[in-house]
């Protein structure tokens, strides 16, 4: 592996990690927006959304860093601190879909339940193989994921939540990645050292924050769901997991 995928001071590893973490958004799973969605939404004017203004209201929803939309400062505020409080959450994006042309009145809030929609989020080509393969092999498996909504319930809807052995949300640990304590109290709650895992995400910025508690860090790009076929267990598979 790369020097690089070890946090400052970590021991070199000789073994497998005994442990993967992963991101959730882009990582195991993808809000993909579907057009009939937008069927009813039109703008002000009662012009239809084309096909790239959808894409670019899901972009600005679901981008893990940074400011997707120009907001007031009450706003810009609540975006920032939307994965510490559900009601934080909900006034972000309701800013964000109104400032992308969702100004109607009850447009950005029927998006926005989208958002939150268990149904709404689609799994990953190889996210069901990898967290199998992961359990088969005894490896220990959590979910490290800045949000505001709990996502148990999509694991669940898949058939997979036996397979995650704890979830840190930040609406529940009370920080956002890429703080250190957050990917520690994964690792706590499932009792195995930084140096022996690997957290896997989409964010370099966000979840390449595990490196500061000594966590080995896998990149994986995201992408639509039909182009990202094994990026999972590609990234298992370079740090000395290649699950069968």
């Amino acid at each position: 592996m790369p020097d690089d995928d070890y946090g400052p001071g970590a021991e070199r590893r000789v073994t497998a990690p005994r442990a993967v973490l992963f991101d959730f958004s882009g990582t195991l799973f993808r809000f993909e927006a579907r057009d009939d969605w937008f069927a009813d939404l039109h703008d002000e004017a009662g012009q239809p959304f084309h096909l790239d203004h959808q894409a670019e209201v899901v972009r600005r929803m679901t981008q893990p860093v940074g400011v997707s939309a120009d907001l007031s400062e009450a706003d810009r505020i609540a975006w920032e601190r939307r994965d510490l409080d559900p009601e934080m959450h909900r006034r972000a994006y309701l800013a964000v879909l109104r400032s992308s042309g969702l100004s109607v009145p009850g447009h950005a809030e029927a998006l926005y339940d989208r958002v939150v929609d268990p149904d709404s989020w689609r799994i990953f080509a190889d996210t069901e193989s990898a967290l199998r393969r992961l359990a088969a092999a005894g490896v220990q498996v959590g979910v490290v994921s800045n949000i505001a909504f709990d996502l148990r319930a999509v694991l669940a809807r898949h058939g997979l939540a036996d397979l995650v052995g704890t979830y840190a949300l930040s609406y529940e640990v009370g920080v956002i990645k890429p703080d250190p304590l957050i990917f520690q109290t994964a690792l706590d709650a499932l009792a195995v050292p930084a140096t022996q895992a690997l957290m896997i995400g989409d964010s370099e910025k966000a979840d390449g924050g595990a490196r500061a508690v000594g966590c080995a860090f896998a990149l994986v790009e995201d992408g639509p769901i039909a182009q990202r076929r094994t990026a999972l267990l590609d990234a298992l598979a370079a740090h000395g997991l290649a699950v069968t």
